[in-house]
């Protein structure tokens, strides 16, 4: 039931009663004001799109933590979300009811974390940015999804553009310098990761009975990895994705390098292969025994500043050596060809340039051949 009463004033007074019995009014300077707020409120209980005014008055923050608790995450993946929402959101919206926050306070936010921050953060960069806005954008469609709001403030934000680098991969003397830099711990992790192109997680939580050392096809079983917890303590997690868990066919020189380390730490069968003082490496820890050692190497941005940087010296080995991108996308264990292809794509030699060899190696030799045969008639 609606109606629209004028009251002494002069203003006009609209209400309506919702299907639970709860009454809900608004004030207008004009008539046809209420009476299109009444239009509206009448559409939405038809199309099944009504949000009661008063599941809006819930934060962001409250909301925002029922969320994601709600979540079907790793554990790595809740933490990294939290993270996101503790530093970057809620000191600015944290605390605003979810129908104040409006697409100009998200556009407003979004450039803030492109900017210095006197005496706080520097700028996030700007696909840094793109990945906390996502996690603010989930919260919102959720929103929207369980009625707290009729539409998200999210719709048409503009993000900072993302540049996409070319990966330079590392010479090999970058590689040596790295194994000769790090703890005498990691020295073998260095030649394996250099040499499988196994991602840093897959190396720290790699155990003794993954690896096949013996016979004429050694080789690694990935099918974990190491996370380490918002506590600072580690644990054994899924791999990143379903196309992470392979094996990997281990070269000579790996196999050499990882019997060397076998020979002077004492590991268990099923120990991992590389700690600490005894313990599983934290991705901190792990950090800052790596860091001089880069520097020392001279890592840079486009080369990549951590161990990922020997995993793109691997596929490079593979791709420089005619591997297809089927071998390449197996061995690194991506998703699809296209997210190798959109990293290593411009490693293979260019199309051009096996067309004209193509074409160069068979007629070439014919013409060569009728050349010689017009010059002996």
């Amino acid at each position: 039931m609606a109606s629209i009463k004028q009251r002494s004033d002069g203003v006009w007074r609209a209400r309506y009663r919702d299907d639970a019995g709860r009454e809900h009014a608004r004030h207008f300077k004009l008539k046809r004001d209420a009476q299109r707020w009444l239009d509206e409120v009448a559409t939405s209980l038809v199309t099944g799109q009504y949000v009661d005014p008063r599941a809006a008055r819930i934060t962001f923050r409250e909301y925002a933590e029922a969320w994601l608790d709600a979540q079907v995450h790793r554990a790595s993946t809740a933490d990294l979300y939290r993270g996101h929402l503790e530093r970057h959101a809620y000191p600015v919206f944290g605390s605003v009811p979810l129908a104040s926050v409006l697409p100009t306070t998200v556009q407003g936010w979004v450039k803030g974390l492109t900017l210095d921050v006197e005496g706080g953060r520097s700028a996030l960069a700007p696909a840094t940015v793109g990945v906390v806005y996502t996690v603010v954008a989930s919260v919102f469609r959720a929103a929207v999804r369980d009625r707290k709001l009729m539409v998200t403030p999210c719709d048409g934000i503009a993000l900072p553009e993302v540049t996409k680098t070319r990966v330079t991969p590392l010479t090999t003397a970058q590689v040596d310098v790295l194994a000769e830099m790090v703890p005498l711990e990691l020295r073998a992790a260095v030649i394996l990761a250099a040499g499988t192109g196994m991602r840093q997680g897959e190396v720290l939580g790699l155990t003794r009975d993954r690896l096949r050392l013996l016979g004429k096809n050694p080789a690694v079983t990935i099918d974990r990895q190491l996370v380490t917890t918002s506590g600072g303590q580690t644990r054994f997690g899924p791999p990143k994705t379903p196309a992470s868990r392979r094996t990997i066919p281990l070269p000579r020189v790996v196999v050499a390098a990882l019997n060397e380390h076998l020979a002077i730490f004492d590991v268990p069968d099923d120990g991992l292969l590389f700690t600490m003082r005894g313990k599983g490496i934290t991705r901190q820890r792990f950090g800052h025994a790596w860091r001089p050692a880069a520097a020392a190497a001279g890592l840079t941005e486009a080369t990549g500043t951590g161990m990922h940087a020997l995993r793109h010296y691997y596929a490079s080995l593979l791709i420089r050596y005619g591997e297809s991108v089927k071998t390449v996308q197996d061995r690194l264990g991506h998703r699809s060809a296209t997210e190798t292809l959109d990293t290593y794509g411009h490693m293979w030699a260019d199309s051009d340039d096996r067309t004209r060899d193509a074409v160069d190696s068979v007629l070439g030799s014919a013409d060569a051949v009728r050349t010689r045969a017009e010059g002996s008639a």
